[in-house]
């Protein structure tokens, strides 16, 4: 079935809780040949979610956000239950937004606001049942081997597989002609651009999968996050710490530091936070700090440096994951030319 929400004063998004209605409602899309552009989130949206909303709004005459909190990437020991769930507020926000294309813009100048939000159930999206142990899974899963082992993969072994499988699942159904992803979750961004093109999937295509610019808080920088709300009010005045500690390494690099340097650079800085945190109860922790390929995710030589000259720098990723207190935090920045990674 599809139900409606609305906001006193604000336009009407249809919630399509089945893949059944949803497709009927794509189908018209296609019949009318409307671009369609694809959000998708766990919920607990906040303003990173909406800078891609947004963008979608620019770009597509039809916007679709998918809500799903899924099982598939959660270990049997995080925090599946305690995730946050809001919904309601979830779908004021969304309605809340609006674009008005210029007159010389695609098709139509009509206000375009979220066209649809699939909210599917878990039933629909694993029909041979999800536990959160791989080991007792069933059904069909998705892979996409050699890019989630590192970084991210090194600390959540089966993060990426849930991932890979859930995102296949939503392309399948919400076939979208763009679909938006956040710089901060970098490595997700560029493992399922990998994917629709080992699976030569139509919808979206890989120069189609558009990665966003981290959203951050213009007080401190610190990227915005659902797992922010975990905070504590001490934790939270040291989170900057770790966009801090990328930014100076990457001037390090920038003044001609190779790789170890870099690193080295952001993990003094690191150490500098986390006694500092002590002194004020809070536990700082550094999972890793490292720099990757874009293109293989393999980790880079500890003497690869930037080219001096005027020769585009070969783009690098490098990127942190840190613990404070209960909260793990993950960011990133892209050394060298970002051209192709991120859509500005």
């Amino acid at each position: 079935m599809s139900i409606f929400v609305s906001d006193p004063g604000s336009s009407r998004i249809p919630v399509f809780t089945t893949i059944k209605d949803y497709r009927s409602w794509r189908d018209q899309a296609f019949e009318s040949r409307k671009s369609v552009g694809f959000v998708p989130t766990m919920g607990a949206l906040h303003d990173g979610h909406l800078s891609l909303v947004k963008r979608s709004l620019v770009e597509n005459e039809l916007t679709v956000v998918s809500i799903f909190v899924n099982p598939a990437q959660f270990a049997p020991h995080e925090d599946l239950a305690t995730y946050p769930r809001t919904l309601p507020h979830d779908l004021a926000l969304l309605s809340a937004l609006e674009h008005q294309p210029t007159p010389s813009a695609a098709r139509g100048g009509a206000t375009r606001t979220p066209s649809a939000v699939f909210l599917p159930s878990v039933k629909d999206m694993y029909p041979s049942g999800i536990n959160q142990d791989v080991s007792q899974q069933k059904g069909t899963f998705v892979e996409v081997k050699g890019y989630g082992e590192q970084m991210e993969g090194r600390s959540r072994p089966t993060f990426f597989r849930g991932v890979a499988t859930v995102v296949t699942k939503l392309f399948n159904i919400v076939q979208p002609t763009n679909a938006y992803f956040g710089q901060k979750d970098i490595q997700q961004a560029l493992l399922l651009r990998r994917l629709v093109g080992d699976l030569h999937l139509p919808h979206p295509t890989p120069s189609r999968l558009h990665i966003v610019p981290t959203a951050r808080d213009a007080a401190d920088g610190l990227a915005l996050s659902s797992r922010n709300a975990y905070l504590t009010p001490s934790e939270r005045q040291f989170a900057p710490a770790l966009y801090a500690s990328l930014q100076g390494a990457a001037r390090a690099w920038a003044a001609g530091a190779n790789k170890r340097e870099t690193v080295e650079w952001a993990l003094k800085q690191l150490e500098v936070a986390k006694d500092d945190g002590e002194k004020h109860g809070v536990e700082v922790r550094v999972d890793y700090v490292e720099m990757n390929d874009p293109d293989t995710l393999g980790v880079l030589a500890d003497e690869q440096v930037q080219l001096s000259d005027s020769t585009p720098v070969t783009p690098v990723v490098l990127s942190g994951a840190v613990w404070f207190g209960r909260t793990r935090l993950i960011d990133n920045v892209i050394l060298g030319d970002q051209t192709g990674i991120v859509a500005n």
